[in-house]
């Protein structure tokens, strides 16, 4: 059977199934191929998942000190199961709600495998769907009019490690641990290896995290990574930097041992489980891109500023053009991507206003330039800074650790970047992020009333800090 569409979406991640709501909004009759669930990784495999476990840890270290608040618990413990069960709920839940807003927007969800044809008998050009589906029905014809490729990542392995779901895990494995183990190494220091090294630590598990390069989340300001690494070394995760992992070193018994070189030397390390956390690698096989002039360049589709491909009417968003691997940039470039082909004339994308978080214990976030790329760029730069350990709220929380950074244009007094690490910092970040959209200067920041108490309170603190004005320091 075929069937015709002004918009065929290949993926129903958080990109895609964004892109086929906004283009359902706009009109069109669309349809959206997923071969496993409606959400993909961002809800079933990354953001959604993880965030629960991380809360659960999170509440579980604080009831470990409950008496700090005054309050008596005793043999408090982990039910991991239930841990898990809870995250699953969530999920489901979530699961459901994108399920309903298919339905709403009458967008028609084929749950299959979707592969883009060549020129046939259906289309003169490149761009029909294929459909093979798991229970052997014949393959469905979708011919659109435009196609956009949201197939997203996977965990990226490294040569000679060999993840076998037991003692070798990618965090796709990790989300499915039916109990704790009682050590664990993670290799990779970067967003997702320090969000498990927090959580597992939090959860009691001794943790080594193994980062090739000479810091942690290296791709913050310096002062954070050094202020996560102290963070995280205070709470017991034995941090090391510099050290290249040796893939054909792997040994398994009843956990794992690993070598690494680090400052001149092979040092062994070991643990129950081996968590494999090196980044992701876009899904770009087996989706009919030979069919089609679209250009793949060192593993990522290639896309102008709107998202099309080199077939100007295939576009292609999110993890599978490489960029900031996030949910929230997938959606936004899926909705320029639908936007465009529907002739609405989107403005591109400045992914220097997009906020990035890890939800770590503490959490990291920050938006645009780091100190080092904004002097790098040729920027005077001027700084403020300011503690949450002078900030009532946090006190109240009882987590004062971390400090929220501005980095300022000396001549125009543009704010170039913020930069924060501490609690909640990952909810308070969208007022940085609206300050750059806006052009706004730190004594704009500065002047802005925040509310007493509130973590918030910091980020006008670190604004008046730029001109030494701070209030509480």
């Amino acid at each position: 059977m075929s069937q015709e569409y002004d918009l065929v979406v290949l993926g129903a991640g958080t990109g895609g199934y964004v892109a086929a709501i906004r283009a359902s909004q706009l009109g069109l009759k669309v349809a959206v191929v997923e071969k496993e669930k409606l959400g993909g990784t961002c809800l079933h495999k990354g953001c959604i998942p993880s965030k629960a476990l991380l809360r659960s840890a999170e509440v579980y270290a604080t009831a470990k000190r409950s008496e700090e608040f005054g309050i008596e618990t005793k043999g408090v413990g982990v039910n991991f199961l239930k841990v898990q069960e809870r995250k699953q709920k969530i999920v489901d839940q979530l699961h459901n709600g994108v399920q309903h807003l298919m339905k709403q927007g009458k967008i028609d969800v084929y749950q299959g495998t979707g592969r883009i044809l060549g020129p046939s008998i259906f289309s003169p050009t490149p761009g029909t769907i294929s459909v093979e589906f798991s229970n052997g029905d014949e393959n469905a014809m979708l011919v659109p009019k435009n196609v956009i490729i949201a197939t997203g990542s996977k965990p990226r392995t490294l040569p000679g490690i060999e993840v076998d779901g037991e003692y070798v895990l990618t965090s796709d494995e990790a989300l499915q641990l039916e109990e704790l183990p009682s050590s664990i190494v993670i290799v990779g220091g970067g967003v997702i290896g320090i969000e498990w090294a927090s959580l597992f630590a939090d959860f009691g598990v001794d943790v080594t995290v193994l980062e090739y390069g000479d810091r942690i989340l290296p791709t913050e300001d310096h002062e954070i990574s050094k202020e996560a690494q102290r963070l995280l070394k205070k709470k017991g995760v034995k941090l090391i930097t510099g050290a290249k992992v040796l893939g054909d070193s792997l040994e398994k018994t009843d956990g794992i041992t690993i070598r690494a070189e680090h400052k001149g030397e092979e040092k062994s390390f070991s643990g129950d489980k081996l968590l494999v956390s090196v980044g992701r690698v876009a899904n770009v096989e087996d989706i009919g891109l030979q069919n089609t002039d679209i250009q793949v360049t060192n593993g990522v589709i290639e896309t102008n500023d709107v998202y099309q491909t080199k077939e100007s009417h295939i576009y292609a968003i999110g993890d599978v053009i490489g960029g900031l691997q996030l949910a929230h940039v997938a959606s936004h470039e899926g909705i320029i991507a639908v936007e465009h082909l529907a002739n609405q004339q989107p403005q591109p994308l400045d992914y220097s206003m997009v906020a990035k978080c890890t939800y770590s214990h503490p959490e990291v976030a920050s938006v645009g330039l780091t100190e080092q790329e904004a002097k790098g760029q040729g920027y005077t730069v001027q700084t403020g800074k300011f503690s949450f350990r002078a900030i009532g709220k946090a006190l109240v929380f009882g987590e004062s650790d971390g400090f929220v950074k501005l980095v300022v244009d000396k001549d125009s007094e543009d704010l170039l970047g913020v930069h924060m690490i501490g609690p909640h910092v990952t909810d308070m970040i969208s007022e940085a992020a609206l300050a750059r959209v806006l052009d706004a200067t730190h004594w704009e920041v500065a002047h802005t009333i925040h509310p007493h108490p509130t973590l918030s309170e910091v980020i006008g603190e670190a604004a008046l800090a730029v001109d030494g004005k701070a209030i509480h320091s």
